[in-house]
């Protein structure tokens, strides 16, 4: 990669995170902290806002907007891969969005590559796969919001005794095993964290009602709570 695509990539990334190291930037670009740091003076130099915060890292100022990114044909054809893999272990909520956001990608691209994306598109195709839950769930999106807003939500959920419970839980994770998404939470009628197989929520309500406990880990911690 040259200085040039490093720089744009290194403002994209710096986009999509609230804050980024200057760590994290070395180790993704394999680049050392002196290469880092003359990188991301470059970029302040050019006129892009970056600013840092002390135990945080770089970011850049609320408000600014780069201008609209441009897709490779080679960054295209990787989404388009990974579409035949959100139809076949995403729910339908999750299809709707990628598919959505996908068009958008494919109309940014020129004439003659968005040809060649439609042409690539209709070369891939996913053979079998086991099914996921009953086909029906369209949870994945809500439970997302969910984790992200911090939120609470109002499930009825099937055990594995077949016995409905209605409960109040705070999602913190999706996770996916066994070819089946799985929702880890803190329940209120358990007054505990759960593992909640998506394909047995019966039905699903955002209460819009914020969390009430506030030290929640994150999944990784919390898996490795389990394999301890």
């Amino acid at each position: 990669m040259n200085r040039i695509d490093r720089l744009m990539a290194i403002v994209t990334t710096l986009q999509s995170r609230k804050y980024v190291t200057a760590d994290y930037i070395a180790e993704k670009f394999s680049i050392s902290i002196r290469t880092t740091y003359r990188d991301i003076r470059a970029i302040s130099e050019i006129g892009i806002p970056v600013s840092f915060e002390p135990q945080k890292g770089y970011f850049i100022m609320q408000g600014y907007f780069f201008p609209p990114v441009v897709f490779t044909q080679q960054e295209a054809n990787a989404l388009i891969l990974l579409e035949s893999i959100a139809k076949k272990f995403g729910d339908e909520s999750i299809q709707k969005h990628y598919t959505s956001a996908l068009n958008k990608v494919k109309a940014m691209l020129k004439g003659a590559e968005k040809d060649k994306a439609n042409f690539i598109q209709s070369q891939i195709k996913t053979t079998y796969a086991p099914p996921i839950g009953n086909g029906e769930s369209s949870y994945l999106s809500d439970i997302q919001d969910s984790i992200v807003g911090k939120k609470i939500l109002k499930v009825v959920y099937v055990n594995a005794q077949d016995k409905e419970t209605t409960r109040e839980i705070e999602p913190i994770g999706l996770t996916f095993y066994g070819f089946n998404w799985h929702l880890i939470a803190w329940c209120w009628h358990r007054q505990d964290y759960r593992d909640f197989k998506v394909a047995r929520i019966n039905s699903l309500e955002n209460t819009h009602q914020p969390f009430r406990k506030t030290n929640h880990p994150s999944v990784d911690e919390y898996v490795k709570t389990l394999v301890r």
